[in-house]
Order: structure tokens, then C-alpha cells, then sequence
């Protein structure tokens, strides 16, 4: 399984493929990784810093991804292409009725929708949430909070996950239902142009179809996260690359005392630091996929890759702005946008430390969440 939103660039000058990691690839994903990255070049990265310097998402270029068939990848059937985490879910969790409503549309582009587990006092511990659900004849009343969804203010639909008498359930909650809101989150240093919300449930009663039938208990959302996490492998390896090629264009062009400061050696140490961990997260994502693609991949090799890739990006954005200078706090140049949002990566679908936990109760046998 291989995300088309990371590309190889090979046989150039500073190639991103150190280890001709393309070889592993076949022609299939060869072929999405170059037309999603033609049209990531072509209308995403010229308009991208203007929309993080306003704080907006262009809702213009959604029809497009849909185009490419990048709606619902993983899923076979309902118009996915195949290959969105609100989408796992009711392909997963879902009734037959729920599917055949809810997936076309959302793989079309044409129905938006958001993921609600984090709650303002219980993100890394989702096993705490606060959000309630009580049965009322034929429908379920929800009452409480979800924060940092994102996608709240502009989804048509939100997967709500709370807690029952008989365990947590996920629920399907339209936009307009009364009862439900969703509000923006302002003021944001990181993630600026991904809309980001806080749903709030006032006695907001949902009919009993829109429970997810088969989603008992954590594993449901726990499932969810794996697929959100996995997602992240991959990303977090885009921004790095974009960080590297970033540096390394720049410092073969920066003259200081009358060479290329790429001559140095403090500047080269850096750029081969860059240059190693990104090939080394190449590796661990793609095995990764691989491992995912046989039904093999479990929740602590992901928590591994998510830790590692989105640790690992985070310093080499730091270091790629440091061979920038002051231009490297500039939005002419991606890496502070970069920087600034991988400071959120690092802790969200599960922080750095809540991983390391993770791994280190699979390698001892003991838990030390507690």
C-alpha cells in the first residue's frame, strides 16, 4: 500500500531516493505517486502558503482530488478507488444502509466528513471520554464535547464516538441536526490551512440507525487511529523531503565568504543527517505498507513508523531552517510552515510518548500507562 502523496525523485542531484527505494515500487504506484505529485505541484504548492497565512483550506481543489479517485482509497466498492478515515469506519463498522448512502457521495467529494474521539480533557487516554449516549426509544440522545476535529466546520457528516451503558458506540451525526454544532477554532499556530473545530452535542438525538452496528467497544476508534497513523508515516516523510530539497537548493546557492555555504562541512553534516532519515523512513513506511497489505501490520510496528517518521521530520525541518536563516522563517520558503506543523504532528493520533509507551509494553510485557 503505497499513498500517493509521497514522491521519489530519482537519478537528480540530491535524490530523495538514496537507496532506489523506486525499484520496490510497482508500476501501479509508480503511476499514482507521479500523477498526484504533478498535481500537487501544479495546484496545491503554488497556493499553499497563501492559504496558511490566511488560516483557510481551498475548498476548490476538492472536486479535483476526487477526480484522481483519492477519496476512499483503501475501499473497494461504493466509487473508491481502491486504494479518509471517516470513510474506514462505516466501510468497516457500518450497516449496508449506511454504506450505500454515506460512501459514493464521500468518495464524489461530495460529502465531507470528520473524525470525533478527542474531547478537551481525554486525548491521549480515549478510554476516559466524557461524551455520553443514552437510548431513548428509538433514537440516542448525545451530550458532550469533541475538540481538535478536524474538518468539523466544513463536514457534512461527523462520526461521533461515546460512551453507552453497554460500552463506547460511534454514531453518524448530520450536519444541521438540532443539538449539534460545530465551532471553528481560532488563533492556531500550526495547521493553519486545515480547518480545525470543537463539536459540541447538547441533547442532540440521532435516530438508532445511525449507530455503527459493528463498532463495539474501543477497538472500533482504536482501529481508526491505525489507519489515520499509518497515513502519517507517509506525510510526515513529504514534509521532510520538501524540508531537504528545500535546504539543499538553497545552500548550493547561498554564497557566504565567497563559496556555496553546501561546502562546509557543519552544513553538509546536516544535509547528510536530513538525507539518512528520510531514507531510513522510506524503508520503515514502505515495509510497513507492505506488512499492512497482507493483513500483518500491527498497532505497535504503526505506533513505531508514526513515532520515528514524525520525530524524525520535526528535526529535519529544524535543521533544513537553520541552513535557511532568517529566510527560513519566510513563507517563500515551505520549511517554518513545515516546522510549525510538525510540532503538531508530533503529538496528534497519539503522542511521541504514548507510542514509546506503546512499543515498550509489546518488547517487556509490562505496562507502564499506569
Amino acid at each position: 500500500m503505497f499513498p500517493p502523496l509521497y514522491r521519489i525523485e530519482c537519478a537528480l542531484p540530491g535524490s530523495v531516493d538514496f537507496y532506489n527505494t523506486d525499484e520496490l515500487l510497482n508500476d501501479e504506484e509508480r503511476l499514482v505517486r507521479s500523477t498526484v505529485g504533478r498535481f500537487v505541484d501544479k495546484r496545491f504548492i503554488p497556493i499553499v502558503a497563501e492559504h496558511y497565512e490566511r488560516g483557510t483550506f481551498p475548498m476548490e481543489i476538492v472536486p479535483e482530488l476526487s477526480s484522481l479517485g483519492l477519496f476512499g482509497m483503501h475501499l473497494q466498492g461504493y466509487g473508491a478507488a481502491g486504494m479518509s478515515n471517516v470513510m474506514y469506519p462505516i466501510n468497516h463498522y457500518g450497516s449496508q444502509e449506511q454504506k450505500e448512502r454515506w460512501l459514493p457521495p464521500m468518495a464524489r467529494g461530495e460529502v465531507i466528513g470528520c473524525f470525533g474521539l478527542t474531547e478537551p480533557e481525554f486525548g491521549s487516554n480515549p478510554a476516559g471520554m466524557a461524551t455520553r449516549a443514552r437510548r431513548d426509544g428509538n433514537d440516542w440522545i448525545l451530550n458532550g464535547t469533541k475538540r481538535w476535529i478536524t474538518n468539523g466546520n466544513l463536514a457534512h457528516l461527523a462520526l461521533v464516538w461515546a460512551r453507552t451503558d453497554d460500552g463506547i458506540r460511534g454514531f453518524l451525526v448530520e450536519k444541521g441536526t438540532k443539538g449539534f454544532e460545530a465551532r471553528e477554532i481560532h488563533n492556531k499556530l500550526s495547521m493553519r490551512a486545515s480547518v480545525t473545530s470543537e463539536l459540541i452535542l447538547d441533547d442532540c438525538r440521532v435516530p438508532a440507525s445511525s449507530e455503527l452496528p459493528g463498532a463495539r467497544g474501543l477497538k472500533g476508534p482504536l482501529s481508526c487511529l491505525n489507519e489515520a497513523r499509518f497515513g502519517i508515516v507517509w506525510g510526515s516523510l513529504g514534509a521532510a523531503i520538501a524540508c531537504y530539497q528545500s535546504a539543499l537548493e538553497y545552500a548550493r546557492e547561498r554564497v557566504q565568504f565567497d563559496r556555496p555555504i553546501a561546502g562546509y562541512q557543519l552544513t553538509q553534516e546536516k544535509l547528510v543527517g536530513m538525507i539518512t532519515e528520510i531514507t531510513k523512513g522510506q524503508l520503515l513506511a514502505l515495509q510497513l505498507g507492505r506488512l499492512k497489505d497482507r493483513g500483518k501490520a500491527s498497532a505497535t510496528q504503526i505506533s513505531m513508523a508514526k513515532m520515528n517518521n514524525a520525530r524524525q521530520a520535526l528535526q529535519i525541518a529544524r535543521d533544513a531552517r537553520s541552513i535557511l536563516g532568517a529566510n527560513g522563517i519566510s513563507l517563500e520558503y515551505p520549511v517554518m510552515r513545515h516546522m510549525a506543523n510538525l510540532e503538531t504532528v508530533l503529538t496528534y493520533e497519539g503522542t511521541n510518548e504514548v507510542h514509546m509507551l506503546a512499543i515498550g509494553e509489546e518488547i517487556t510485557g509490562l505496562s507502564a500507562f499506569k
